[in-house]
């Protein structure tokens, strides 16, 4: 995090796969935006009212993956891995063109949505960057899930931790700092199940485009996918992968320090409402300067206030 003019993507690209909730064929385009332009979504089957912005407030579904829904019930679904793609390689703007409800889950991580973005480079501006950094510790706590966020000085922390009744799983735990850490192995940790949810899922209207091309299934002690795990931490590291693409839907690089217990994509949801309910818990920033320095982030002199 030493470029700190807002960037974008130096040309389109285009991706094709299938969703793997709906089971239909997806095609995304990625195009430049401008800076102070966010990331936007925008329903290219749909002539109208098709433009669905990717803000917490706007979740409207978060049970085994993200949706975000505008004001007329236009919806975008598993958003999580390209957001954490964004987020980890700094995309401030862009425009996001999908012809079906739901993101392409390609092989279940945001392996290939890195390895394309990097290939077609970024595009900076001489536009400042914008920051949100926590000023209160602010947690959730709901049944055996909790999660928190406090105060950082110059990065985004991330710690997770699960447990699993699944002799293999069992207890995970890993630690990672987002804008400094080597992030191949979240961005290469894909989704999982148990075998025996799948039924689950298939009555729920899930998962009809899953297989071992793109999950991780579990039957017992064993992984059912040819060549196992990519890592020994490959399921916290997933969650770890969901949470970065969650956080960023405050819209803004994120400076604090998270940590979750047993959480997922609507705990994450609920501690990001309870936040930004209470502006004293944060604080918007735009930065001036060449450098983050790796003192302290509210050195009056490298950072304005616009919040």
């Amino acid at each position: 995090m030493s470029l700190l003019s807002q960037s974008t993507l130096a040309n389109k690209v285009s991706i094709s796969g299938v969703g793997i909730h709906t089971g239909k064929t997806v095609n995304l385009n990625i195009l430049p935006s401008s800076p102070n332009s966010g990331i936007i979504f925008k329903r290219i089957d749909l002539k109208f009212n098709n433009i669905v912005v990717p803000n917490f407030e706007n979740v409207s579904e978060a049970t085994l993956c993200t949706t975000i829904s505008n004001n007329y019930g236009v919806k975008v679904s598993t958003i999580e891995h390209l957001m954490a793609s964004f987020l980890g390689l700094g995309i401030d703007n862009a425009i996001v063109e999908v012809d079906s409800q739901e993101i392409p889950i390609l092989d279940g991580s945001a392996k290939n949505f890195v390895k394309i973005l990097k290939e077609v480079g970024l595009k900076y501006s001489d536009v400042p960057i914008k920051i949100i950094k926590i000023n209160n510790h602010v947690e959730f706590q709901e049944g055996d899930k909790y999660i928190s966020l406090d105060k950082s000085n110059t990065t985004l922390d991330i710690e997770f931790e699960i447990n699993y009744k699944n002799k293999l799983i069992r207890n995970q735990k890993n630690k990672v700092n987002i804008f400094e850490d080597k992030l191949e192995d979240i961005y290469n940790s894909r989704t999982f199940c148990l075998y025996e949810d799948i039924e689950k899922l298939k009555a729920l209207g899930l998962g009809k485009g899953g297989s071992l091309e793109n999950a991780i299934v579990v039957k017992d002690d064993k992984i059912l996918n040819d060549n196992g795990l990519r890592n020994d931490k490959e399921f916290v590291n997933h969650k770890i992968l969901d949470c970065m693409g969650d956080l960023y839907l405050v819209g803004f690089r994120l400076i604090g320090s998270l940590i979750c217990r047993h959480g997922g994509h609507s705990l994450t949801n609920k501690l990001l409402r309870k936040v930004f309910a209470d502006q004293r818990n944060y604080s918007l920033i735009e930065i001036k300067g060449k450098n983050l320095p790796h003192s302290l982030i509210n050195n009056r002199h490298n950072f304005k206030s616009i919040a």
